[in-house]
């Protein structure tokens, strides 16, 4: 069974004034949480359309109506395993 996470990435503001960049060159959402972006999961749902449903409500809502592009819909098959490789944390 296939589900679908919602996934919204608010990203941080550089100090300098430079423009945030929401998107790569290849149009894939950028996250960089090392430099201050944040992602948050609106929630996971049992189909497409109704993860898109969730994106329409959040849009409006403060906070996401600030990035209203920076939606992500994740599919994943229930029961796989997601993070098989472990990793390592950067000390501050």
């Amino acid at each position: 069974m296939d589900v679908y996470m919602v996934w919204h990435i608010h990203h941080a503001k550089w100090l300098d004034g430079s423009p945030t960049e929401h998107f790569g060159d290849d149009g894939q959402i950028l996250l960089d949480e090392q430099s201050g972006d944040d992602a948050k999961m609106l929630g996971v749902y049992g189909s497409q359309d109704a993860a898109q449903a969730r994106i329409d409500r959040a849009r409006s809502q403060p906070g996401f109506e600030d990035e209203p592009k920076c939606f992500l819909i994740d599919a994943a098959t229930l029961g796989d395993d997601l993070w098989t490789e472990g990793y390592v944390s950067i000390a501050d």
